[in-house]
């Protein structure tokens, strides 16, 4: 929970999807984009954006762009503007590089030698400052301060070898990889085909769906003939509301073409030899939506797993289990299901209230904090709970919360926590406070118990976190898409950049 009060976010969601069969299609593309967009809100709030295409040999693309929730930005009367796309991307963001700006809305749309192309990107280039400088010595102005347009015009440079009246976008999206190892999931649009695309590393996620009639949404027995669409998100919880059934996800280094036809793999870009992939941990601690599946595994189950291994690693004497609601219930689940303790409510959460975190001052943030929560004080008064929560950030979170459960009768308040400490920035796309920031880098984390009110305090271990997170990993590997050659005997790995400073790749500066 205080992942959100502490304003870490994730810094956004992307979606495609690419009408089957004859065009014009039947398929409301336009609301298909959009539905897919809602159910990927909770990874950006501050805009969302549209660009759709026909698909015609020379395309028409529109745009639709707005500020703010996906809810807000886009009428039923401005979709309209988009009926006739056959296939299109879309984007909600949040913020890392860029300021809260319209003109750092995406998709972006450019023109190339070739014809538009449209981008929409999630991650954060580790070495853009060396690439936008790259980007102007060509000649080539840059309108923002978003990496996506930066990969939008670096898309648009020629690679070396390509024929000149031939556009390889192959070559090109590998050309990208080349230039920047990490972090981003891309989708490029060009006139009737939409290439998805993964950095080498795996930072960020992105998984493909199929459309498929509602009345065989549910059944094993739709086959390929039945595809309506294919669909291509950030997280795979988008694909329920739509009428789409998970396919697969795109691989680390994988460039795939979606089309009309069907799903095409077209090449995988390998990692420097010895390299692990470098999915980002927080994915599963936090950031994507409960019923998401990555690497085969369902988020929800590996949050219960964290849970139950942190009961293991920190056991107290306690009578009830709770929990911060609502991120980390899964985490107080497996908690109490391993320790043998009963799972009680012992806060009800007012919905009505603003996130705190955009409250400009501190004192202000703990009082919205308090008016957040009401105590369900019948079910604890007297009691020593064991409180479960997702992160730590500044502490300024869980404090009043400590704070109002004694006042309301608990004999004692233990907190547990899923997640290791905190320590360092991410540099991959995810808003992290500076490393000053972080409660875990000051003095007072030496005795945090004291400092927040606690009877108790103690965090999941980093190797029990990724012990919890690769334990249900099953033996979906990159062998069956990977020639021989570009295959390495170790296929799971982890970025814990932000609990262990230890980041993947070099960072430039």
């Amino acid at each position: 929970m205080e992942f959100e009060e502490s304003g870490i976010g994730e810094e956004c969601g992307v979606f495609g999807c690419v009408a089957a069969g004859e065009w014009p299609t039947q398929l409301e593309v336009a609301q298909v984009l959009s539905l897919g967009l809602v159910a990927l809100q909770h990874r950006g709030q501050e805009s969302a954006g549209i660009v759709t295409s026909n698909g015609a040999t020379t395309p028409t693309y529109t745009a639709l762009k707005g500020m703010g929730l996906v809810s807000t930005a886009f009428s039923p009367e401005a979709l309209l503007k988009l009926r006739y796309g056959n296939l299109g991307i879309c984007h909600t963001r949040y913020s890392t590089t860029g300021i809260s700006e319209l003109q750092n809305c995406q998709p972006f749309v450019v023109d190339t030698l070739h014809g538009k192309i449209a981008v929409a990107h999630n991650g954060e280039l580790v070495n853009a400052h060396a690439l936008r400088k790259k980007v102007m010595r060509h000649g080539v102005g840059l309108s923002t301060c978003s990496d996506s347009e930066l990969i939008t015009q670096l898309l648009a440079l020629n690679p070396p070898m390509e024929e000149q009246d031939a556009p390889d976008w192959v070559a090109r999206i590998k050309n990208l990889m080349t230039e920047t190892p990490t972090s981003y999931s891309l989708l490029v649009m060009f006139k009737d085909v939409i290439y998805a695309v993964r950095d080498p590393y795996g930072n960020r996620p992105l998984c493909i769906g199929r459309l498929v009639p509602i009345s065989k949404l549910h059944s094993s027995g739709a086959g390929e003939e039945d595809t309506e669409g294919w669909v291509v998100s950030s997280e795979s919880c988008s694909f329920q509301s739509i009428g789409a059934k998970y396919y697969r996800e795109v691989l680390p280094g994988e460039i795939v073409q979606i089309s009309k036809h069907g799903v095409k793999s077209l090449s995988v870009v390998p990692r420097p030899e010895g390299d692990l992939p470098a999915f980002c941990i927080f994915e599963y601690v936090y950031f994507a939506r409960p019923d998401s599946i990555f690497e085969g595994q369902m988020v929800y189950t590996v949050r219960q797993r964290c849970g139950r291994q942190l009961a293991i690693e920190a056991p107290t004497d306690a009578d009830v289990v709770s929990t911060v609601p609502e991120s980390a219930t899964p985490a107080a689940l497996g908690y109490a299901h391993q320790s043998g303790l009963p799972y009680i409510e012992v806060l009800c959460k007012n919905r009505y209230v603003g996130r705190t975190f955009i409250q400009p001052n501190t004192r202000l943030r703990q009082l919205g904090v308090a008016k957040k929560f009401g105590a369900l004080t019948d079910n604890f008064a007297g009691k020593r709970v064991v409180l479960i929560d997702d992160s730590i950030v500044r502490g300024n979170t869980i404090s009043p919360i400590i704070k109002l459960l004694k006042e309301a009768g608990a004999a004692e308040v233990h907190i547990r926590v899923a997640s290791p400490p905190l320590r360092f920035p991410c540099y991959m796309g995810i808003n992290i406070p500076t490393k000053e920031e972080l409660i875990a880098n000051k003095p007072e984390f030496q005795d945090i118990a004291r400092y927040i009110g606690a009877d108790s305090v103690q965090y999941l271990t980093v190797e029990g976190l990724v012990s919890a997170v690769q334990q249900g990993i099953a033996s979906v590997q990159e062998d069956k898409m990977i020639s021989p050659s570009n295959k390495s005997s170790k296929r799971v790995g982890h970025c814990t950049a932000c609990l262990t400073g230890k980041y993947p790749v070099e960072l430039e500066w």
